[in-house]
């Protein structure tokens, strides 16, 4: 004699309970991951000039960079994806209180500082204010070859960059981002964030 049970709904029913716990502990650890990342992510180191009242907050997980230029501040993002890493170059120069140069001249001599850049390319300008202080921000592209060694492979890289001139009393502040151009848009959003962190006066 054969006989025949119908557990079907009885068994789908103890499936379904393992499946939404195994749905739940996935979910838990996705949003543990994210908080962590948030909290990772969202850390921040500031940079205070020991001359003058400048301070600017920027990623704590961004290093200092070498560089030939007398620069206040040089940091770069070590996780772009890219041989040329994303960077923050923050620059100033003493300007004669006495008879200050105007905005549009400090804005012309910085596009003809920028030209001798390998490709460079003009995009845009427009007036700003940072701190309270009235500055200029332009934006433009060049070409870089970040690995420059013999016998090592490497492309050159198409960077856009982002740059403040903001004149404060005695000095002008240069504040550039540049970035490779297909991770720009995400560091660009991120830089808004850091130059609300700016303090100049």
């Amino acid at each position: 004699m054969i006989q025949t049970t119908e557990s079907g709904p009885l068994y789908r029913l103890r499936l379904a309970r393992k499946d939404l716990g195994v749905a739940l502990v996935v979910l838990l650890a996705l949003a543990a991951g994210m908080l962590l990342r948030l909290q990772v992510e969202g850390r921040t180191r500031q940079f205070q000039d020991a001359n003058s009242p400048f301070r600017i907050t920027y990623p704590a997980s961004w290093n200092e960079a070498s560089t030939l230029q007398d620069t206040l501040l040089n940091v770069a993002d070590p996780l772009t994806d890219s041989a040329y890493k994303t960077n923050l170059i923050v620059e100033a120069r003493d300007i004669d209180p006495a008879s200050p140069p105007d905005m549009q001249t400090l804005l012309d001599r910085r596009v003809e500082q920028r030209a001798a850049l390998t490709g460079y390319h003009f995009l845009s300008n427009r007036d700003v204010t940072v701190n309270g202080v009235n500055g200029s921000v332009i934006e433009y592209a060049y070409v870089v070859q970040p690995i420059d060694q013999p016998r090592r492979p490497s492309l050159p890289v198409v960077v856009q960059a982002r740059e403040y001139i903001v004149a404060a009393k005695d000095r002008v502040y240069y504040m550039t981002l540049a970035a490779p151009q297909a991770a720009f848009e995400a560091a660009s959003a991120q830089f808004d964030g850091i130059i609300q962190t700016v303090q100049i006066q």
